[in-house]
């Protein structure tokens, strides 16, 4: 059975801190993928991994990266989507899970949304990262990963 990996999307991820102590509870490699070179632990568990500022360079390595054994992180919903149809676990930084029932749904509404941006319409960004958010991530983060251990 493959090692499980945390793949982070991580250029705007609130809770790389607490990926990093989940990833060195449970001992599993957790890859830090951005456009810019952002401070990670010295840790042999944790690697850094820049790639070019091109549009989507992050997304198209994470998507690239992904399989059954990853657990993809990331708000992102259309790398969500490329993540899940390469069989990886794929949660958001709040800690919801993003699955093939609910992705539809989101990619639909990120259009619509896009529209209504595009048309002028003033509508709010996402609700502010809370306490809530940050404990729901890390509960969610170690039950993918006891579910990828146990196959």
């Amino acid at each position: 059975m493959p090692t499980p990996t945390i793949l982070v999307d991580a250029d705007a991820c609130p809770v790389k801190d607490e990926i990093y102590r989940v990833a060195w509870r449970q001992e599993v490699a957790v890859k830090v993928v951005s456009n810019s070179r952002l401070r990670v632990p010295d840790h042999p568990l944790i690697e850094r991994i820049v790639v070019s500022d091109g549009f989507d360079a992050a997304d198209d390595w994470i998507a690239e990266a992904a399989d059954a054994a990853s657990v993809v992180i990331t708000a992102d919903i259309l790398l969500a989507d490329r993540a899940l149809k390469a069989g990886a676990i794929v949660l958001g930084p709040n800690g919801k899970p993003f699955t093939m029932a609910s992705i539809g749904p989101a990619i639909a509404t990120r259009a619509i949304m896009a529209d209504l941006r595009a048309g002028g319409d003033q509508i709010g960004g996402p609700p502010p990262f809370t306490k809530a958010d940050r404990s729901q991530f890390l509960q969610a983060l170690d039950s993918a990963l006891v579910r990828l251990k146990r196959g």
